[in-house]
Formats: C-alpha cells, sequence, structure tokens
C-alpha cells in the first residue's frame, strides 16, 4: 500500500504535517477529514508535486499557478472558520517557495496593521490583477470573503484551462510546420547541392524545375544568415506596428473579418469577456465597475473598444447586449443569451452560462480546425518533396538524353 506525506490544519488551528498508508489521495483526504482537520497538501511519497493544490517549490516568480493555489488554500482555511490572520499565517508556514512566502508575509503583516486584504493584495506590485483584488474588496464589504475566493478559485482554474486547452491544441500543428520545414530545408541545403557538381560536369541544359530547386537551395545553403536577419527585421517591424495603438487597431480589425481566425478569436474573447463579467457580478461588484475591469482582460483591440463604447453607453441606461451588439462584432447568440440574462434580471448567471457555451465551441472550432489543417500540411509536404525529388529525376533524364 502506498505512503502518502500530507499537510493539514488541526481543528485547533495548528499545522500538522506527516504520513499515513492509504489506498489512494481520496483516502488520505477523507481519513484527514475523519479526524477533523483541513487537508491542504497531500502527494504520494517519493513524488513532486502534491495532488491538492500544492505550492511548488522552485519557481522564481510568483506566477498564475501560485496565484490560484494561494486563493484555493486561503478559502479553504477561511471557510473552516479559521481568521484572516491566522489562515494567512498558516499559508506563511506551508508555503515553500521563497517568494510567494515573502509575499504572504507582507500580506500578513499589512493585515495585522489594520490594512483589509485587498488593500494588501494591491500593494503586491501587480502580483494580483484589478479583477482579483476588486472581487476581494466585493466580498469583504459583503462580509463573503471565504465564497469570493472560492468563486475566484474556480474563475482562476476555468481561465487557466480554456488557455492550456488552446495552447495544447496549438502544439501538434506547430511541430508539424517545424518538422516539414526542417526537411525541406535538409533538402535543399545538403541533399540537392551534392548533386551540383554532376550536374556541372555532364554540362547541358537542366529542366527550368531543376534550376530554381538548386537556386533555392543555394540561396539558403549560402545566404541562410541574412533570411536569419530578414526574418529577425520583419519581427521587430511587426513588434512596433503592435505597438502603434492606430495600427494595432487596424490590425485586429482585420483580423477579426479573416474567415475562420475572426470567428475564433471572437468566441474566445467573448468566453473571457463574459466570464469575467459575470464573476463580477455575483460577487457584488457594480455594472459599470465590472464593465471598467473586464475590459482589461479582452487582448483584441477592436473588441476592447467595442466594450468600453458600451460601457459609456450603459452609462446613460442603455443595456449591455444592445450596446454591443451596435459594434456588430460579438457573436449573435452570445448577445442574444445577455439580453435574456438583461431581461430576467439574472444577468450574472447569464454570463457565466455564455462563458461555458462559448468555451465549449473554441475547443470544438480549434478540433475541426486541426482535423482540416493537419492532412493539409501533410499534403503540402508531399507535393514539397514530390516536386524537388522530380526535379532531380528530370535532370538525370535530360543530362541521359544528351548522352545518349
Amino acid at each position: 500500500m502506498p505512503v502518502f506525506e500530507y499537510k493539514a490544519v488541526s481543528p485547533t488551528g495548528e499545522t500538522v504535517q506527516g504520513s499515513m498508508e492509504a489506498g489512494s489521495l481520496d483516502r488520505v483526504i477523507a481519513k484527514l477529514q475523519e479526524a477533523g482537520n483541513i487537508p491542504l497538501q497531500a502527494r504520494e511519497a517519493g513524488k513532486g508535486g502534491f495532488g491538492l493544490a500544492a505550492l511548488r517549490p522552485g519557481r522564481r516568480g510568483v506566477g498564475a499557478r501560485e496565484v490560484g493555489e494561494f486563493t484555493q488554500q486561503l478559502a479553504t482555511l477561511l471557510g473552516a472558520g479559521l481568521p484572516l490572520d491566522r489562515s494567512l499565517q498558516v499559508l506563511v508556514e506551508l508555503t515553500e517557495n521563497d517568494r510567494l512566502r515573502r509575499m504572504v508575509t507582507d500580506v500578513r503583516e499589512r493585515v495585522r496593521e489594520g490594512g483589509s486584504l485587498s488593500d494588501a493584495l494591491e500593494a503586491q506590485h501587480g502580483t494580483f490583477s484589478r479583477l482579483y483584488i476588486n472581487m476581494v474588496r466585493a466580498g469583504e464589504i459583503g462580509g463573503t470573503l471565504d465564497q469570493t475566493l472560492d468563486r475566484l478559485t474556480e474563475y482562476l482554474e476555468r481561465s487557466k484551462d480554456l488557455k492550456d486547452s488552446v495552447i495544447s491544441a496549438m502544439i501538434y500543428p506547430v511541430l508539424l510546420i517545424l518538422l516539414a520545414a526542417g526537411s525541406l530545408i535538409l533538402l535543399l541545403v545538403y541533399v540537392i547541392p551534392q548533386f551540383t557538381p554532376i550536374f556541372e560536369e555532364l554540362g547541358g541544359d537542366l529542366p527550368l524545375i531543376t534550376k530554381i530547386v538548386l537556386a533555392v537551395g543555394g540561396v539558403l545553403q549560402n545566404f541562410w544568415w541574412g533570411l536569419i536577419g530578414l526574418a529577425f527585421i520583419g519581427f521587430v517591424l511587426f513588434k512596433r506596428m503592435m505597438a502603434d495603438p492606430p495600427r494595432r487597431l487596424a490590425f485586429d480589425t482585420r483580423l477579426l473579418s479573416t474567415r475562420w481566425v475572426g470567428g475564433l478569436v471572437a468566441k474566445l474573447e467573448t468566453a473571457r469577456l463574459a466570464r469575467t463579467l459575470g464573476t463580477l457580478l455575483v460577487n457584488g461588484v457594480p455594472l459599470l465597475s465590472a464593465l471598467g475591469i473586464a475590459r482589461n482582460v479582452v487582448t483584441n483591440t477592436r473588441l476592447r473598444e467595442d466594450v468600453e463604447d458600451a460601457s459609456r453607453q450603459v452609462k446613460t441606461g442603455g443595456g449591455v447586449a444592445r450596446n454591443l451588439a451596435k459594434g456588430g462584432r460579438f457573436p449573435r447568440l452570445a448577445l442574444q443569451m445577455i439580453s435574456v440574462g438583461e431581461e430576467t434580471g439574472r444577468l450574472d448567471d447569464m454570463l457565466l452560462k455564455v462563458a461555458d457555451t462559448f468555451d465549449r465551441d473554441v475547443r470544438n472550432t480549434i478540433d475541426r480546425l486541426l482535423s482540416v489543417f493537419t492532412p493539409v500540411v501533410t499534403l503540402l509536404l508531399a507535393v514539397m518533396i514530390g516536386t524537388i525529388v522530380l526535379s532531380v529525376l528530370l535532370a538525370i533524364l535530360s543530362i541521359n538524353e544528351l548522352v545518349g
């Protein structure tokens, strides 16, 4: 039977840690709870990483993972009835990441000096987002800090899942493109040049396709540094263009009108906006303040301006859905669902349903695009390699005819 290591908080508020034999991680958690303890961390002995919201060591900074785990553990402790000061002290004792421990210690000291948790988090030099801080502040005002932190934990997990799903879906296409490019470069730079001395020695006029392939191989072999330089210059120019607001706006506008990609971007941004706005409203943040915060999570500047325009119109008494629809860029289904939420007085719940709907839609869209993309890239690679092989064969045949 495997041995598991654990850390927990006892009924008296003391931190306890140890090991026990159990059939599974769930059984360890159950045993700790049966004994009246609050389980915080648990893992199989000898394995790195805790199975229950570990604060992993070895990270140089306080990243999104640590923020999420800090939020989950703090929500667990507060939900169990521990006061805020004691909960923060427990987290200081448990945290193994030095930078995170310093951050939690600073938060604890600010709270002990009489400051609020939201103000203490705001003083952490951008570690916590505006959304995070405003939700915590709303939870403090409403006396529901533990519930607010639970919702924040869920929000951070859902946002991370969506981001991870997009990144995971892009790994295979990127590897496929790199493999295709590497194969072509290998053929053009190392294989094809081996035939050049033979063709020159035998003489004769080579087919046009062979001349083109040999020329491309020669450029790659002799001027690769120039191509890398051009690529670097292009990257720098693109970054400068993206840093210029008018050009970035024009680029994002064209991106939204691009077939396939534009629709995917709109759905992704809609899911992100809806989840952020819905989470803020559920926690009691006023609509106008929530719109001002939520627009910052929209990365497409064209859609962000649409949200800003809608926010200004809402101040005069207009509805969110109607004003977002004026730009004509957000999905109609999302706007209809938001409109229903406004009519029924359940805008916060409907926004979260919009987020769930478009999370799934984004994943399904990516899967469909990949199902088309993979065979297309494979076919293009086969055509390019076939063209290179054909150029060599035609050259050999033409030389044989001359010799014969």
